[in-house]
């Protein structure tokens, strides 16, 4: 199937959906005014179906948006490939939305427009209510590319290498905090850094205040993290938040033996647990 004949499956199925009061609306991608970039919609009516678009620019993350209708009027619907499932799992599991408040479309994917996704391990859906088309076995992939190419890269260099190079990183980190508003795993209510108390954050953007903001929100995230690099999309730097937190990923992986956040809405956390048999070697 071409990309245009599974768009226009995406619209018939939205706008019967919609009509047809299964799903109150569904959350998407449409066109922007750059023809490579698409953005995340709203699609609540017949109308707005016919803008859904599906190609190779529909990179957004669509789950994080159902975080801002926590007691829907109806159920959401929501588009998902094998990323967007995998944070819908994680979202569940965090209690952030209902299962049963959800209405999930899934669709197997190609692979995308970005770089991230050479490193993709689940372009199919793992959850969903129905699936829109038929997965394709000869989904494009890149050799070469392992899961933790990022970390690797960085773990081959010298220690003063490394140094510099992290040193490099925070120095350029604004702290907009768009990394931490756009991550699935990211979802308190009241972040450490926004809080009045002293002694959480300091307020002052230089490379030691960013230091300790990348490394904890790394422990923060990481054995949650689904690895859907939508934190390095949103980085206006153009820092690579992904490589830092599949360190700690990387870690628990040796640890835990193959570990993939998100892949059940049931699984419990490797960080979030204690085991009088756990591995102490490092004590």
């Amino acid at each position: 199937m071409t990309y245009a004949e599974k768009q226009r499956l995406m619209r018939d199925r939205a706008a019967a959906l919609i009509e047809d009061g299964i799903v109150a609306y569904i959350i998407g991608w449409r066109e922007t005014r750059f023809p490579d970039k698409t953005a995340v919609f709203f699609a609540r009516d017949k109308d707005d179906a016919e803008r859904l678009v599906w190609n190779e620019y529909a990179v957004p993350l669509t789950a994080k948006y159902m975080t801002g209708d926590r007691w829907p009027d109806g159920k959401i619907g929501v588009f998902a490939r094998g990323c967007d499932s995998k944070a819908i799992n994680r979202l569940i599991s965090d209690n952030q939305i209902e299962r049963e408040n959800v209405y999930i479309i899934g669709l197997p994917c190609e692979g995308k427009s970005d770089d991230r996704c050479l490193t993709c391990r689940q372009k199919d859906p793992v959850a969903y209510d129905e699936l829109l088309w038929e997965p394709d076995s000869a989904s494009p992939t890149v050799a070469g590319r392992g899961r933790f190419f990022r970390t690797e890269e960085v773990e081959a260099l010298g220690t003063q290498e490394r140094f510099d190079y992290w040193e490099d990183v925070y120095s350029r980190c604004i702290r907009c905090y768009a990394c931490r508003n756009i991550c699935p795993v990211c979802t308190c209510r009241e972040c450490y850094v926004d809080m009045h108390r002293t002694g959480f954050q300091g307020k002052r953007q230089d490379t030691a205040e960013n230091r300790v903001f990348g490394v904890t929100r790394a422990f923060h995230v990481g054995d949650r993290c689904i690895e859907c690099g939508e934190c390095e999309r949103a980085c206006p730097m153009g820092l690579p938040i992904l490589g830092q937190t599949q360190k700690i990923i990387k870690t628990v992986e040796r640890l835990a033996g193959d570990y993939e956040s998100g892949m059940s809405p049931d699984k419990e956390n490797f960080l979030g647990k204690f085991d009088k048999d756990d591995k102490d070697a490092f004590m």
